[in-house]
């Protein structure tokens, strides 16, 4: 064999040559980019557009200084506050992924063994591995035997084999045959054995960094909400221009036509004045561009930004780490989750859960076994095994072994038994004989056996009874049947026997045992995953498992999980999959349950299969091979315990690797959507009232009721500080009750616009009533020009908007439901009482308001209340139908 290492100088030429073991980063958003894109917002551009407009006005002195301040403060905040939390959240995820780069390797150097970091190993590099270990480069093996976990790169949770590369072994250069016996490939995990591996590949040109790279490659896929606000800027957009430009055409015919009283010769002579027609068409435009711009709720950005800041941090708390301000908007509006099983529906690794003896009881606590017969069988778990156990009480630990070998000392514990025995010859376990054996002697002299049932059984001529007695074993079917309805639950079955012979490193057969009793081991379903799994269902989202076991035992978790609960829904393997065309598999996609024997390409094609449904997609992954589907789904959710390049792949990151934490990831996202929704109920209410007033008044010849100050005001005052009390409403749960919004949904939905046009024609209504009516006019104190009517007026306009923000925050009829959930909300609207009446004493010239008296403010209050009940009956109607 040739030296072990490179030396110094062989270490800077093979750098120079192959390159170093760097994998390149995917390029990272500085603060300064996400700023930018998202001043790409469809909202955040029509309200910079009105910002320009509105300076433009105020250098010309026909606007306040403070309006396009208002709305330059908005969008500002807006943009920044969504910017910093996911920039935030974004440094908090890289600390997590720093920890990569801290993985030490022990390598033969200048005929040493040194421990470097996996940063800087080489091609031509020597390193040793061990059990634990995990992988750094691609390489072959040149001595020693292991077995690795590749799940990580291949979803095989099966360990592989790796094995000395003869030599005369002639290979494809770079190929990505997992199952090469000789080779070994970055991320992979050394299980047992030990062995030396020679780097032939490193960095981004390994297979890892491979399928890294892949990721750099944006998807132009907007997210469903996205989607939806630009439908609705359209909409509002529109909505503003035809009525500002009808109120304004409104305005000219009132000063023009009515103010002339129709005549002719009046009218003629009024358009003959320039000076006089060119300041009313002024004056015109200026309110058409103020009815433009309070039609814009831009609140709206801001509410969202706040919303999504604030949900954040509360799902940190809940093992939730968002990457990504899409990614949960849009887990709130998925329609289909393609889901891991291991470590996410299971709980990830494998626990013994049954003991049978060999009369066939069932025992499925060590505790319950009796003392005789744990003997024996303790015996044989801590002397023929490879883990350890180390601690004491509820600390212990166990380290080594296999994962099967793990899961039985788990089962066991501490309770090992008090023979003093030594080992004197052991047989370790191999593919043929599917068994291991030890000899002990000390206290008693015996062999102990373990292995697979189907070839112990035959061996087995006695069993032990619980007095721990033999008794000839005659019952093979009883057992035998056991064993086959355990393989049906997806259950492990691993047999334990003993024989008095002591065995030779050189036998090949084991005779005359006696069976001790077998146990049944499986990576158990977390009872969380079922109840979350039964949410998302009643949620409407339909839920795939996706996993790399056998169909029968994939069918037998997801029953147990609540997967398969009707006869049509399907189950299928890769290979069925393989044979049918992309058509073929969306006309069954709504009735997939699961998918067993995936491969990494499958997850990617159901994405896009599902994706061409237009369907809002959701991908769970924690392998490399993961990262491809994970970046191309609508949300792709990470598991914390897998690779840094399924975090860097992914949208959210799940920290403990629980599918509950994905249900709350979904109940969070559709949080931050009704908020929204109730925000736009809130602000459109407001604005199209506003715009039929503005544009009835002219028609009417009265003045408008709202000068243009007061519409800045109520723009300024009820945007703005309404995103803040919006922004705070609770996560309830029967939120996951309500069916998931299609992707080409509209976000105003009928209830929403039964609720604006409602409230706003009731405003409308109650306006002209307030304005027209010689009794209530009576009511306040006539001044020089109605200006305590006005006032009056104005802050009626206010109040109904706060009462009606108690409409509007809950579809119930109890409007303090949940209500003390979000205190925020309570208390801006307190706030917003308070400016509004300190306004109405001090607003002066500048706001038109000049005090009211007792009196007044309970017409106020009383004619601004009953938007409650008015509401109250629509819901109740709307409800009901």
């Amino acid at each position: 064999m040739k030296k072990r290492g490179l030396t110094d100088l062989e270490v800077v030429a093979s750098k120079e040559k192959f390159g170093s073991n760097i994998i390149t980063e995917q390029e990272t958003e500085s603060f300064f980019d996400k700023l930018k894109d998202n001043f790409g917002d469809p909202m955040i551009k029509i309200l910079c557009v009105a910002l320009i407009i509105n300076v433009i006005f105020t250098f010309m002195g026909q606007t306040e200084w403070y309006e396009p301040f208002g709305i330059a403060v908005a969008v500002i905040l807006a943009t920044f506050v969504s910017t910093f939390s996911e920039y935030r959240n974004e440094n908090a995820f890289q600390k997590l992924q720093e920890e990569a780069s801290r993985i030490m390797c022990k390598v033969y150097r200048n005929n040493e063994v040194t421990e470097i970091s996996i940063n800087d190993i080489v091609v031509g590099d020597w390193i040793l591995l061990q059990s634990g270990d995990k992988i750094p480069a691609d390489g072959i093996i040149t001595d020693g035997t292991i077995k690795v976990d590749q799940s990580v790169l291949n979803g095989e949770t099966k360990e592989a084999t790796k094995k000395p590369l003869p030599e005369d072994y002639k290979d494809e250069e770079a190929s990505m045959d997992f199952l090469n016996p000789y080779k070994v490939f970055r991320g992979a995990v050394v299980c047992s054995g030990n062995s030396v591996m020679e780097v032939t590949v490193v960095g981004d040109k390994s297979i890892y960094g491979q399928i890294a790279s892949e990721l750099q490659i944006d998807d132009d896929r907007e997210s469903p909400l996205k989607l939806k606000l630009g439908k609705l800027a359209d909409d509002i957009s529109k909505f503003g221009y035809i009525g500002g430009i009808a109120i304004a055409i409104a305005l000219l015919f009132q000063r023009i036509v009515i103010h002339n009283g129709f005549e002719m010769t009046r009218i003629i002579a009024y358009c003959s004045n320039w000076m006089v027609l060119v300041n009313d068409l002024i004056h015109a435009v200026m309110l058409a561009v103020i009815i433009i711009v309070m039609a814009v709720p831009e609140g709206l950005p801001l509410m969202i930004a706040i919303v999504s800041a604030l949900n954040m941090s509360k799902m940190l708390k809940d093992n939730v780490l968002v990457r990504k301000i899409v990614g949960i908007e849009t887990a709130g509006s998925l329609n289909i989750l393609f889901s891991d099983k291991t470590g996410t529906i299971t709980k990830g690794k494998l626990e013994t859960i049954l003991f049978v003896d060999g009369s066939g009881k069932e025992t499925k606590k060590y505790d319950h076994i009796s003392d005789e017969l744990k003997k024996i069988f303790s015996l044989n778990i801590f002397k023929n095994t490879n883990a350890l156990i180390t601690g004491d009480g509820d600390n212990i630990k166990i380290v080594g072994g296999n994962a099967t070998e793990r899961a039985i000392l788990g089962f066991v514990g501490k309770n090992c038994c008090d023979l003093n025995v030594e080992v004197c010859c052991s047989l370790p376990f191999n593919s043929t004989n599917k068994y291991s054996a030890c000899s002990v002697t000390g206290d008693c002299d015996i062999t102990l056996v373990k292995g697979a049932p189907e070839k112990l059984l035959s061996k087995c001529k006695y069993y032990y009874t619980e007095e721990g007695e033999k008794k000839e074993f005659n019952d093979y079917d009883k057992i035998e049947n056991i064993i086959n309805e355990l393989a049906r639950r997806a259950i492990r079955v691993l047999a334990f026997a003993s024989c008095e012979k002591r065995i030779h490193e050189d036998d090949k057969e084991i005779e005359d045992c006696t069976l001790i009793g077998i146990i049944g081991i499986r990576d158990e379903v977390r009872p969380e995953s079922i109840s979350a799994i039964k949410e998302a269902q009643g949620a409407g989202i339909q839920v795939v498992m996706i996993t790399g076991d056998r169909k029968d035992t994939a069918v037998a978790i997801a029953e147990e999980a609540g997967l398969l609960t009707k006869d049509t829904d399907l189950v299928y393997t890769s290979d069925e999959l393989a044979q049918m065309t992309d058509s073929e598999i969306a006309a069954q996609m709504k009735n997939i349950k699961v998918v067993s024997r995936a491969l990494p390409s499958d997850k990617s094609r159901l994405v896009k299969i599902a994706q061409e449904l237009n369907l809002v997609v959701g991908m769970t992954g924690d392998g490399v091979n993961d990262s491809p589907a994970l970046k191309k789904a609508d949300v792709g959710f990470a598991m914390g315990g897998g690779t840094e390049v399924a975090k860097e792949a992914s949208d959210i990151v799940i920290l403990d690797d629980n599918f509950m934490s994905i249900e709350k990831a979904i109940l969070y996202g559709r949080t931050i959507f009704n908020s929204i929704r109730k925000f736009i109920i809130f602000q459109l209410t407001i604005n199209v009232a506003a715009v039929m007033v503005s544009f009835v008044s002219p028609l009417l010849g009265m003045e408008n009721p709202l000068s243009i100050t007061q519409i800045l005001w109520v723009n300024l005052v009820m945007d703005t500080l309404a995103a803040l009390a919006f922004g705070g409403e609770p996560a309830l749960k029967r939120f996951m009750q309500e069916k998931p919004k299609r992707r080409e949904e509209n976000i105003v939905s009928s209830y929403m616009w039964s609720a604006i046009f409602t409230g706003s024609i009731w405003t409308f209504i109650l306006s002209m009533f307030f304005l027209l009516t010689p009794q209530i006019k009576a009511l306040f104190r006539p001044g020089i020009n109605n200006e305590y009517l006005l006032t009056g007026y104005f802050t009626f306009f206010i109040f109904i908007s706060v009462f009606n923000a108690f409409n509007a925050r809950t579809e119930k009829t109890n409007l303090f439901d949940n209500i003390f959930e979000n205190k925020g909300f309570l208390n801006i609207i307190i706030l917003i009482v308070i400016v509004q009446i300190i306004m109405t004493y001090l607003g002066g010239v500048v706001l038109s308001c000049y005090g009211l008296t007792l009196k007044e403010w309970a017409v106020v209050i009383i004619m601004a209340f009953t938007i409650i009940p008015v509401d109250i009956i629509r819901k109740k109607f709307v409800i009901k139908k």
